[in-house]
């Protein structure tokens, strides 16, 4: 088992902030991956505050680095972090899952911009990345491919197949971050698909491996600064998250996955858990 201690970590204003961007969506589309949304905020919020190269108003800027969220449901700490940095008006989030609107309830490539893949039929992402990693070496581009998978996606043999691959071929350009958060839909990972030993199956792959509290800025972005975790094999990113952070009636709660038809006052106690403390 894991040697990281999942400890309470605190959301400071801006990890807050991103979860109200969050709320904004499920509101306005009455509907969303509460759970699945909330495990993810810091990672991506270090990503596009602190990693990646990227261009907001040059979203196909050829030499951006590619961040493909595998786990597209997801999409709404995606969403966030895109209004957030301005690839989008923050307007759309009250369009979230409209006819009328471009944020769908998974990332569509082409719709939205600074979204790199459509995702959501789960396990196709890291053959994307490893694709675009592939192509950036022939290239001879400099950018790295980081794909965000969650630990019930990695259920799915697919993505496997693309580890095999992007350890043959020692794409040390190439990043997987898992969101390990230890609840899939239908209940624990562990009584559904026992993932453990993590770390050791990664290896067995052919990847360098790291493990992290996925709340925590700081080592999330001390992990992502040592990046290539060794010269000659892609990386791997295990973050310990808690399904639903933030938000404490949906913590640790499948029954949070995904939630619609919100009451008025659930929204509002949303919101208030999310102010300043």
């Amino acid at each position: 088992m894991t040697a990281i201690v999942q400890k309470e970590t605190a959301l400071d204003d801006r990890s807050r902030y991103l979860r109200r961007l969050v709320v904004r969506g499920l509101e306005g589309g009455n509907r969303g991956h509460v759970g699945s949304s909330m495990s993810l905020i810091e990672i991506l919020r270090v990503l596009y505050d602190s990693v990646l190269q990227h261009r907001p108003d040059e979203p196909n800027w050829p030499d951006r680095d590619r961040c493909i969220l595998s786990k597209g449901h997801g999409c709404l700490a995606l969403y966030a972090l895109l209004v957030d940095k301005g690839y989008v008006a923050a307007d759309e989030l009250d369009r979230f899952c409209h006819v009328d609107g471009s944020m769908g309830g998974h990332p569509e490539r082409g719709k939205v911009p600074g979204v790199e893949a459509s995702t959501g039929a789960l396990g196709h992402g890291l053959s994307i990345g490893v694709g675009l990693a592939l192509a950036a070496r022939i290239r001879r581009r400099r950018n790295r491919v980081f794909v965000i998978t969650g630990d019930g996606e990695i259920n799915e043999g697919s993505v496997w197949e693309a580890a095999l691959c992007a350890g043959k071929h020692r794409l040390q350009n190439l990043c997987a971050i898992v969101d390990y958060n230890k609840i899939q839909s239908a209940g624990p990972t562990r009584d559904i698909q026992d993932l453990e030993p993590l770390q050791d199956k990664w290896r067995s792959f052919g990847f360098a491996v790291v493990e992290v509290d996925g709340h925590d800025v700081d080592a999330l972005k001390s992990a992502f600064d040592a990046l290539p975790l060794a010269h000659d094999k892609p990386s791997v990113v295990i973050c310990h998250t808690v399904k639903g952070k933030g938000i404490p009636f949906a913590e640790n709660d499948p029954r949070w996955h995904h939630q619609s038809n919100f009451a008025p006052q659930v929204l509002k106690d949303m919101y208030a858990s999310l102010e300043r403390r």
